[in-house]
Order: C-alpha cells, then sequence, then structure tokens
C-alpha cells in the first residue's frame, strides 16, 4: 500500500517540491517473500524434470552418433570399426554399464579389444551420475561394425540390441529413451515406457 502510495505521489509532483517516499512495510516485504516462495515451490519439480529429460535425450543423441560415427568408418575404410565401454577412455571394459563412458576405434585384429596399434577415432566421457545406460545381451560389451555397415559379433553372429537410458529421479514426468540398434547396423532413440528402467 505505501508503494502505492508513493508512485501516486510522484506521479502528482509539482515540480519544485520534492516528494519523499517510505520504504516498504514488513507486511508488504512479508507478501512478496511468500509469493516467490510459492512460485519457486511449483517450478522448481517440473524444472528438474525438464532438466532430466534433456540430459537423458543429450545422451541417447550421443551414443547415437557414436554407432554412426562408428559404421560410417567401418564402411569407408572397408574394415571394422567397434564402440565398446570404456571407464578410462582408451581400453574396453567388460564389467560395469555404458554410463561409464565409451570409446570408438579401428579393430584391425576384430577382436572387439583396443589395441595400441589401433586408431582411436572417438571418446565419451562418463555421465552425470543418477544416469544410467544399460544394454541388453548382445549390446552389453560392446557393437562392431563390418565393411558393409552391418554388426556383427566377434564370432560372426548377428548382432542387434537396445540401449536402455533412465535416470534415478521418479516420476511419470521423467521419460526413459532407448537406443534401438538393428541388425542391418541402423539406430534410432525412441521413447519408453516408465517400466523399462531397472
Amino acid at each position: 500500500m505505501a508503494a502505492m502510495l508513493c508512485v501516486h505521489r510522484l506521479l502528482r509532483r509539482v515540480p519544485g517540491n520534492p516528494t519523499r517516499c517510505g520504504g516498504f512495510t514488513l507486511t508488504e516485504v512479508l507478501m512478496v517473500t511468500a509469493i516467490v516462495a510459492v512460485v519457486m515451490t511449483l517450478a522448481l519439480p517440473s524444472m528438474a524434470a525438464m532438466l532430466s529429460n534433456q540430459r537423458l535425450s543429450t545422451y541417447a543423441s550421443s551414443l547415437l552418433v557414436a554407432l554412426q560415427l562408428a559404421r560410417n568408418d567401418a564402411v569407408k575404410r572397408g574394415g571394422t570399426t567397434v564402440v565398446c565401454k570404456s571407464s578410462d577412455g582408451s581400453r574396453c571394459v567388460a564389467t560395469g554399464h555404458w554410463e561409464q563412458g565409451w570409446i570408438v576405434f579401428e579393430d584391425n585384429n576384430h577382436n572387439a579389444v583396443h589395441d595400441a596399434d589401433e586408431r582411436l577415432i572417438a571418446t565419451q566421457d562418463a555421465a552425470p551420475a543418477g544416469v544410467s545406460i544399460r544394454g541388453n545381451t548382445p549390446v552389453a560389451r560392446y557393437v562392431s561394425y563390418n565393411a558393409v555397415g552391418a554388426t556383427r559379433m566377434v564370432s560372426g553372429a548377428l548382432q542387434a540390441g537396445t540401449f536402455t537410458l533412465c535416470t534415478a529421479t521418479s516420476g511419470n514426468s521423467i521419460q526413459p529413451r532407448q537406443v534401438i540398434l538393428a541388425v542391418t547396423g541402423r539406430v534410432r532413440i525412441q521413447s519408453a515406457g516408465a517400466g523399462t528402467c531397472p
């Protein structure tokens, strides 16, 4: 109220006659603080959900790009290119899951292991805490592309699978993502239901 009276006085001010206004009353300050607190309480959960969804989309896209890069490299060179889990950006690991990061490399001896003489093409750092990236059995450790851009296991068997990306944050507003790999080597992203996360 005091602020409104002050504005009214300033608008009706006579030149040469200075108008003085007081500050805000304690009641006005408390009212504004309460309104800001209510707005923040309502906005923060939706902001957290939006950030979680964006984080999942970012890592799903990063994985898709790594797989496409490996496929393109294999076809261009006429050789084998592999994407594997890596916690240090240089070696493939058999334990853990894909959230620890991954590498893309030329696999000249077709063993799905990054050897010292094989060119490292790209690396991906670990995902932030709370993000999980799980590959089902065929893609739990690595994805290997051959010279025609198809995916094959080291044994020569066909390789297709699904990577599921989830966050530790619960709630229906968080949409898990899946990166789907076909035996042709093509890859796509789709949204998944809430029950798909472990």
